[in-house]
């Protein structure tokens, strides 16, 4: 597994920034609402991914989970103005966590990457290969751990793929 450099340009996504573990309840329903608001606006839309951090932590991993903060993004393509408050409207009496999705724009530039096979609790495994390569090339971080969902998060098989934005050190 050898990680990839990369650029992401600006990406329009629906996002939920919150704060907890992954799979409670802040975070459950944050995925519910950004996809109630998706359907709602019969788009199209790329795999869920996350953006993670804990204030005040370098290494954000080390963070008790219930300290974790996150943005969670669906990329979309650009929708009409006003679609997504009528989207909200539409999906808020079956989930009140659409409130909080907002449309973003993400340019996170030039990144590091490496695809993660298996557990998220093996993904320290891979985020060590990441950040070996990142000190071998001389880059640093430049912007919150990123990962994208290639699988659903109950698949047995999970495949993530896991982004840094980096600049040079």
């Amino acid at each position: 597994m050898t990680p990839t450099i990369t650029t992401h340009g600006p990406v329009t996504c629906l996002s939920v920034t919150g704060l907890g573990e992954p799979g409670g309840s802040e975070h459950t329903g944050a995925v519910t609402g950004l996809y109630t608001v998706a359907a709602a606006l019969g788009a199209d839309h790329g795999p869920l991914e996350g953006q993670w951090w804990a204030e005040g932590v370098p290494d954000g991993r080390r963070a008790p989970r219930e300290q974790w903060r996150w943005h969670l993004l669906l990329p979309v393509a650009p929708p009409a103005a006003g679609a997504v408050e009528r989207a909200r409207e539409a999906g808020r009496a079956s989930c009140p966590a659409v409130d909080r999705v907002r449309l973003t724009t993400v340019t996170e530039g030039r990144c590091v990457e490496l695809l993660h096979e298996g557990p998220f609790s093996e993904e320290h495994r891979s985020l060590e290969v990441v950040a070996r390569f990142m000190a071998e090339h001389g880059l640093v971080p430049n912007g919150p751990h990123h990962e994208v969902y290639l699988t659903p998060f109950d698949d047995p098989s999970p495949r993530t793929l896991l982004r840094q934005p980096v600049r040079s050190a």
